[in-house]
């Protein structure tokens, strides 16, 4: 882990006085509110249309797909150009291609245009996230970086609160469309606040250590041998990958089960949705505290294993309360567990190649989720919702149980020495 000496004020306090990170703060939170609404409002679209949770599945798997092909150059983008600039013209591409959608639809149903704008809008998306993270690194150094994260993630979360229940209160008066459009106006302000930032110098702090330019291949693989060569990296990165595989297409499921099996309109979706992300929240805000405390693989273990059985729980209940509330546990310890595997890569990756760690990462990650979103959702249709929940809740316990014997469970994994 990188030192700054910066240690003569409390974390809270100097971040909370960082004007730059601050600005970021607000503007990502901007930003994923606008996200929530297409979240919620997507899939609703698909489903008022077409009446099938197999097209909302394809369609999430289309896109995912969009996002792991992006993964393959976003590193490479964000460790090459001014990753100020990149955020920007990332959120003025979303905010055209979702105001796409609205615009089309006034001329009627255009499904056709959602396998276009949203592959297309994932694979920037994917761009942006990655440069995200190395912003993160750039405003925010040390020991600081899992707070940051947490902060960050949990005040996403709490306008992730408020985002659902509109959207789908404003999917249900005004249709899905308003709701999407409200999401393009987003990214403008997203846009409009990452313009307000300077990174200043850090951003560019290790330019000495950067190695001359390799070939093509060369440098878009560098992020994959980094994440092979560094053993904890090695296996979070096999392990998440058959969990975003599982869970993916979980939130489709769950959309599903809400209105076909417990007869719920849109503006309950959107309720049971914005209440569960207090569960993000609250996982936000603990994980630094909570890593201090355990170390980072108890944390990370942890984590997993309760999410699995906050997933097979949501199987067995018939009532939405519950469901509500076990969903808000579930979506807690993925907070928990993707802060702590984000921030530990975050740690552990000299700033020129944290870009390409992150994006080959995100890849490698990624890569069976479309599948799995597309085979979660068509088992729910053929098998009903409750056999997916209950079946996806034991896959992930047992990627719980088999981290317990890899060099995850260490409780400090970044320290320098434990480093590729």
């Amino acid at each position: 882990m990188a030192e700054t000496g910066e240690t003569t004020d409390t974390p809270a306090r100097a971040l909370w006085r960082d004007r730059d990170f601050v600005v970021f703060w607000g503007a990502q939170t901007l930003s994923v509110s606008g996200d929530s609404f297409a979240y919620i409002a997507i899939p609703l679209l698909v489903l008022h249309v077409t009446g099938s949770v197999a097209q909302m599945g394809l369609l999430t798997g289309v896109a995912g797909a969009a996002s792991v092909l992006a993964g393959l150059f976003a590193g490479a983008l964000a460790d090459r150009f001014d990753r100020r600039l990149l955020l920007i013209w990332c959120d003025l591409a979303r905010m055209v291609l979702y105001g796409l959608i609205p615009l089309a639809w006034s001329f009627g149903p255009q499904v056709w245009l959602l396998y276009v704008v949203l592959p297309i809008s994932e694979a920037v998306g994917m761009v942006f996230q990655v440069t995200y993270v190395t912003a993160v690194r750039n405003l925010v150094r040390g020991e600081r970086i899992t707070e940051a994260n947490g902060l960050l993630y949990a005040t996403s979360a709490a306008a992730g609160i408020a985002g659902p229940l509109l959207a789908g209160l404003v999917s249900e008066r005004l249709g899905p469309t308003a709701a999407i459009a409200i999401n393009a106006v987003s990214f403008a302000a997203s846009a409009l606040g990452v313009w307000l930032i300077r990174f200043g110098e850090q951003a560019h702090g290790e330019e000495e250590a950067v190695p001359a330019r390799q070939g093509a291949w060369r440098e878009l693989l560098a992020g994959a041998v980094f994440l092979w060569r560094h053993p904890v990296l090695r296996t979070l990165t096999v392990l998440l990958s058959f969990f975003i595989f599982l869970t993916l297409g979980l939130t489709d499921v769950l959309i599903y089960h809400l209105k076909h099996d417990l007869g719920g309109s849109d503006g309950t979706v959107g309720t049971v949705l914005a209440v569960a992300a207090a569960g993000t929240v609250g996982g936000s805000l603990l994980v630094a505290p909570i890593r201090r405390r355990l170390g980072f693989g108890p944390s990370w273990i942890g984590a997993l294993a309760v999410s699995g059985l906050a997933i097979a729980g949501i199987g067995l209940q018939g009532g939405v309360p519950m469901l509500t509330a076990l969903m808000a546990v579930y979506l807690a310890c993925v907070s928990v567990a993707g802060i702590c595997s984000m921030s530990l890569r975050q740690e552990v990756t000299p700033d020129h190649l944290l870009g390409r760690v992150t994006s080959a990462f995100w890849t490698i990650h990624f890569s069976m989720g479309p599948v799995g979103a597309a085979a979660l959702t068509w088992a729910a249709g053929r098998y009903g919702a409750t056999t997916v929940f209950l079946l996806t809740g034991a896959a992930c316990l047992l990627i719980a149980v088999a981290a317990l014997f890899t060099p995850v469970r260490g409780p400090d994994p970044g320290r320098p020495g434990r480093a590729a």
